[in-house]
């Protein structure tokens, strides 16, 4: 249970939100680290103007990583769709392939059993 509430903790809900938190986390640093690079060799820059340049390059990295894991997740569910279809065909298919072999072999051994 939890403090605030009576519902129970889901821990892979849980896990799952912390894993976002994580990753959110490593896409700010790795903006902060690629606006730093971007910036080392603007050597003209003032250090507020460094900072507001550096500032812009981060936010716009995670708005970019933000809208590339939206595109992979809806990907991903447009495939979910599309397997799950193809698999209830092969299911089908498969079932109607073992239902004629089954009927072809009752049929046989109902031809050859001695009258």
């Amino acid at each position: 249970m939890t403090a605030m509430d009576d519902r129970p903790l889901d821990g892979r809900a849980l896990i799952s939100e912390l894993e976002g938190h994580l990753l959110i986390e490593a896409a700010r640093a790795e903006g902060r680290t690629e606006a730093a690079r971007f910036t080392r060799p603007l050597w003209w820059l003032t250090d507020t103007q460094r900072a507001e340049v550096e500032t812009r390059y981060a936010e716009h990295h995670l708005a970019r990583t933000r809208r590339s894991w939206e595109d992979t997740a809806r990907r991903a569910a447009q495939l979910r769709v599309e397997y799950a279809a193809v698999y209830r065909s092969l299911r089908r298919r498969l079932f109607t392939g073992a239902v004629l072999v089954t009927a072809g072999v009752v049929v046989l051994v109902v031809s050859l059993a001695p009258r």
